[in-house]
């Protein structure tokens, strides 16, 4: 995993529906409330189509790499936060740690006019901070999270047309409440990944 990530400021992002209030507190993180009822979901067993998460995006290259990180302290149903990478209404993927279940789950959706979803559980992560990367290399998004220093977990590799012009950053929706506040630590960007596993 490439090291030379450089901290982006929140101020170089645009809004992709602005959230009820975000602010920059003095230490530099960035703590943004969804609105009740926001989401990503495009069609698949749930029959609705939602884009109204806010999400702070900036451009995301082939060949580059992007950071989130946040503190995973919410513990309502669907409560979800992450990065997006966004070409389009109908071509997005999300990736991060939802609540599902009662328990949070690591996990991604992907979508391509309908969505997917996988999720796995790690309560283990619960009060730590979390940090989510999407690398873009070829034809490829690779998406890896890990808490705190621990090693890097694959979540998702999914197909990203290399030609697409696409955005990336943090994201939260609290689709079943309100007063989500989701605490952002962190957010970098530099070169991809060289390899899909370590060596």
């Amino acid at each position: 995993m490439d090291s030379t990530l450089v901290p982006v400021d929140w101020s170089t992002g645009d809004w992709l529906n602005p959230p009820v209030r975000s602010t920059e507190e003095p230490g530099g993180d960035l703590v943004v409330e969804p609105a009740e009822g926001s989401d990503l979901w495009r069609h698949t067993s749930y029959g609705f189509v939602h884009d109204d998460a806010p999400a702070l995006l900036a451009p995301f290259p082939a060949g580059s790499a992007v950071e989130v990180s946040f503190r995973l302290d919410y513990t309502e149903q669907f409560d979800q936060a992450g990065v997006l990478v966004r070409v389009d209404e109908r071509t997005w993927v999300k990736a991060g740690v939802e609540v599902s279940d009662g328990q949070p789950q690591v996990g991604a959706v992907v979508t391509r006019e309908f969505s997917d979803w996988s999720v796995a559980p790690v309560p283990e992560w619960v009060g730590r901070e979390i940090t989510v990367r999407a690398s873009r290399v070829g034809d490829a998004l690779t998406v890896r999270a890990r808490a705190g220093g621990q090693p890097w977990r694959l979540v998702r590799l999914a197909p990203l047309t290399p030609e697409a012009a696409a955005t990336a950053g943090p994201y939260c929706c609290a689709p079943t409440r309100a007063g989500l506040r989701v605490r952002f630590t962190g957010w970098r960007r530099g070169p991809a990944d060289a390899a899909l596993h370590p060596e």
